[in-house]
């Protein structure tokens, strides 16, 4: 899913192509993708789109007469910016947004359609789409400190919820808690206030550094490789690859179609987390430790 580093370059490239352009139309080619009726879709074409906003991971529109075009991504959606009245591929393509000079194309992967798209119209009614997370970047310590502690969860729960903070997901929680030295299983309101200090730290450095580091990345094209998954990143997608810091191999945690990757001696003093569907097969056989893992790898290696 994209998060805050690929949001606010796609926001940045968006407003570079679009802002001040008139959408001519809208073209659908699938009618579940929106999810709003009124005002009807075909009431902006031929207006001006004045602004793009970030909302959480939802990308808005600002269109002229105080319209709002809401887009959320979920977890396969991307972007694309192909030339004018461009054809909408089948199975991937959801939409078409017209301009003169080209046309911004919606697309989403897999079988599951969980992209969104909402037209509505006033500010007001804008606001009614915010999960009211905390947007990091912009937050004092105290306003972090404060939002960390307001419920008891465990970090990368935390860190994952839309409703205490913005814009982060499951690809840059990892880095976050990495760079922070904290387990992803740590509770919220055990924190310290120096683990928190760090964490506040760690999470800011992380999300403006990747956004600085894929700026770079794209250059002045568009971003067309959104991802969640960098060769670069210290833990994310790298199980049983060595940790960049200490050289430990990453290891991880799965649940339901996600999973959360660490580090065990930067992160958890050398305790391994009990993934649930293994811990349960394995029973007491589950190592509880690095060393114990390393015993069981040898073991097998004879």
């Amino acid at each position: 899913m994209p998060e805050y580093p690929d949001i606010i370059v796609y926001v940045e490239h968006l407003k570079d192509l679009f802002q001040e352009q008139t959408l001519r139309r809208i073209r659908l080619a699938n009618p579940f993708f929106l999810r709003t009726f009124d005002p009807p879709i075909d009431y902006i074409g031929g207006k001006k789109v004045i602004g793009f906003e970030r909302m959480g991971k939802r990308i808005v529109f600002v269109i002229e007469d105080d319209y709002f075009l809401i887009l959320h991504l979920m977890v396969a959606g991307r972007l694309h910016w192909r030339e004018k009245d461009c054809k909408i591929p089948p199975k991937i393509g959801l939409a078409a947004l017209d301009f003169s000079h080209g046309s911004l194309l919606i697309t989403e992967a897999g079988s599951k359609k969980r992209a969104s798209l909402h037209l509505i119209k006033s500010r007001e009614v804008l606001e009614g789409f915010n999960p009211g997370g905390l947007d990091v970047i912009n937050a004092t310590f105290k306003e972090f400190e404060d939002r960390i502690l307001s419920e008891n969860h465990t970090l990368k729960r935390a860190l994952t919820d839309p409703r205490l903070f913005s814009c982060i997901g499951n690809a840059y929680s990892d880095e976050i808690l990495h760079r922070a030295r904290l387990s992803p299983i740590q509770l919220t309101q055990k924190m310290t206030s120096k683990q928190i200090k760090r964490l506040y730290k760690a999470t800011q450095d992380t999300l403006l550094g990747w956004a600085d580091k894929l700026r770079t990345e794209t250059g002045d094209k568009f971003p067309e490789n959104v991802t969640a998954f960098h060769e670069d990143m210290a833990v994310h997608g790298r199980f049983g690859k060595p940790c960049p810091d200490c050289h430990t191999k990453i290891q991880r945690i799965r649940y339901a179609s996600n999973e959360t990757n660490y580090c065990p001696k930067c992160q958890t003093g050398d305790k391994l987390l009990a993934d649930r569907a293994l811990s349960r097969l394995l029973k007491e056989d589950w190592p509880k430790s690095l060393e114990e893992l390393e015993e069981k790898s040898d073991r097998n290696r004879k």
